[in-house]
């Protein structure tokens, strides 16, 4: 039986690496959009609470640690709890799903694995992002379970934890490592070429659109990208795929006869399309061009960018009627969030507006108070 401490309804959560760059998210998370009482403990700045106390007290305990250590830290709570998690709710939040799922189940606690497909986001829920969802025990927990998961407002995907690392080694292990490699690569040969300044100025959509990827991957926690390469058990035959495929294409072009262009021209992209589709392929050109389009918006050089610090309806169209009042046309308009989680709309103008006016808009923005402009010609005079 649930012991009588145990909350169900308005459970007590507890997260296990609450100092972490997820830790903090669910804090926020649970607190503000469940209005649940969130505890927890970080080796890095929050050990208030014991670990016994924070078993004791949490209804609901989450893992949200580093790959590598995620399994071993639950067997080291399964010890500490010592059966006093029977009957509540012990969760992760991990890339890889088998080797924590196998450790909870050793619990007596309802287990359930979690992968939320993006880094914590810039606003309250997980809205449109994939979220992998493996019950693996699961009965007096279920109907809490689905409130939060629809409070999270995720794109919710149940998978069986081994199929869910399998699937993982290659949307995360390959993809990952395709862009190391080509980070290293360009590491060493954009200097000769008068570095990476000189080669994006020449780039295609194509080039910066995969250049922004492999900055994502650089620019990341290594440590993150480290850990999925080695801790996936089942990377590394992926590898050995990626390195056969590359031996061949670089042995085809090595070659470099007519037979070899037919091999390339077969074996990587039409046998590949192949396994894509018509229509799946058709689609991927229209995303590329629609992706194409914004960052053609975006490297527009009139434009402003507007924080607006009341998120609400009639907020956008007021901001609108400034450029109308002063006569501006736009060209395009793109909303976006900050590193703070502050809505930014950025607003393209016709590059034959003169910056009096644009500037004049800006005034008019910030003296009717509808927003606070940030960025965008006229950023040296609005401070």
């Amino acid at each position: 039986m649930v012991s009588d401490t145990v909350q169900i309804d308005r459970p007590v959560i507890g997260i296990v690496g609450s100092q972490g760059a997820f830790g903090r998210w669910l804090q926020q998370f649970f607190s503000r959009r469940m209005g649940l009482q969130v505890i927890g403990r970080d080796p890095h700045g929050d050990t208030a609470l014991s670990e016994e106390a924070l078993v004791e007290a949490a209804d609901v305990l989450i893992f949200s640690a580093p790959i590598r250590i995620t399994p071993e830290l639950i067997r080291h709570y399964v010890q500490v709890a010592a059966g006093a998690e029977r009957g509540k709710l012990w969760m992760d939040l991990t890339s890889i799903k088998l080797a924590p799922v196998e450790a909870l189940l050793e619990s007596q606690a309802e287990v359930v694995g979690l992968h939320p497909m993006c880094a914590p986001p810039k606003i309250s829920t997980l809205r449109g992002r994939p979220l992998v969802v493996c019950p693996a025990r699961l009965d007096r927990w279920q109907g809490w379970l689905q409130a939060f998961l629809q409070a999270s407002e995720a794109q919710c995907r149940t998978v069986e934890p081994g199929q869910h690392d399998r699937i993982m080694a290659l949307v995360q292990g390959l993809s990952h490592a395709s862009h190391m490699l080509q980070g290293a690569v360009l590491t060493q040969l954009a200097p000769e070429l008068g570095g990476m300044a000189a080669i994006s100025e020449l780039g295609t959509i194509g080039h910066a659109l995969d250049l922004t990827v492999t900055r994502r991957v650089l620019g990341g926690n290594p440590d993150i990208y480290t850990d999925i390469q080695f801790d996936n058990p089942h990377v590394l035959e992926v590898l050995k795929h990626l390195q056969r495929q590359l031996d061949g294409l670089a042995e085809a072009v090595g070659r470099g006869d007519d037979a070899a262009r037919r091999q390339v021209r077969k074996h990587w992209l039409v046998d590949s399309a192949r396994t894509f589709g018509r229509e799946d392929l058709q689609e991927g050109s229209h995303a590329f061009e629609r992706l194409g389009y914004l960052l053609e918006d975006l490297a527009e050089p009139r434009y402003l960018s507007v924080f607006l610090p009341e998120d609400r309806p009639g907020s956008l169209r007021a901001l609108l009627s400034a450029f109308e009042d002063c006569g501006v046309n736009l060209d395009s308009i793109h909303s976006s969030r900050n590193p703070e989680g502050e809505l930014h709309f950025r607003l393209g103008v016709s590059r034959d507006c003169e910056a009096d006016r644009l500037h004049a808009v800006a005034s008019a923005i910030e003296k009717a108070g509808i927003g606070r402009v940030v960025a965008g010609l006229v950023s040296d005079r609005t401070g």
